[in-house]
């Protein structure tokens, strides 16, 4: 019991370290339209397991986002049917979720048809979902380069960055802050 109770509390500790990683930064952003795009959202991105392809800045233009990368066999794979009740419970005041399929922590199908099966089929996910990318290191994509730069890269799978609409404010949970906890809910609240 004394074991579980001291990891509990580093576990605890842990999370709340990385809750309070809350990042003012600067970007530049052009002009689409009335609303602005941040410049690391410049990127035109094909989604999962489909020909249509995405211009980011169109989606996300002047809205507050929800990045996560995702993977299909992971322990916090389930994490996608909370990240679905908030799409739902959000889009409509502005929230725009995109999550990137990763198979960095080779966690990931090796055929897009089988993530899309998995993200499409067995947890009912609407919201956008794009073709895998890597998360970290040299290869990383832009998005996820720029995210690490400002915070830090994915140690894992479901890393969630929430920004604010005009990108002064970036924060990032780790895989174990689920999406639909008290700590993550209230802080998609404030930067609606």
């Amino acid at each position: 019991m004394k074991k579980l109770c001291l990891i509990s509390t580093f576990v605890l500790s842990a999370m709340i370290t990385e809750v309070k990683a809350d990042v003012s930064i600067t970007n530049t952003a052009e002009s689409t339209g009335s609303e602005t795009c941040l410049s690391f959202m410049q990127h035109s991105e094909k989604k999962l397991h489909a020909k249509d392809v995405l211009d980011l800045c169109e989606l996300t233009a002047g809205k507050p986002m929800l990045i996560v990368n995702t993977a299909s066999h992971c322990g916090f794979t389930p994490q996608f049917t909370a990240l679905e009740s908030l799409h739902k419970t959000y889009k409509d005041q502005g929230l725009v979720v995109i999550g990137f399929p990763s198979d960095d922590f080779f966690q990931e199908e090796d055929n897009e048809k089988d993530t899309a099966d998995i993200c499409f089929v067995n947890y009912g996910v609407t919201f956008n979902m794009l073709s895998p990318v890597h998360v970290f290191g040299s290869d990383a994509h832009p998005i996820f380069k720029e995210l690490a730069d400002k915070t830090t890269a994915p140690k894992w799978n479901f890393y969630k960055y929430l920004v604010s609409a005009d990108g002064k404010t970036i924060k990032h949970f780790n895989s174990r802050v689920t999406p639909d906890s008290d700590v993550f809910v209230n802080a998609v609240n404030a930067i609606l």
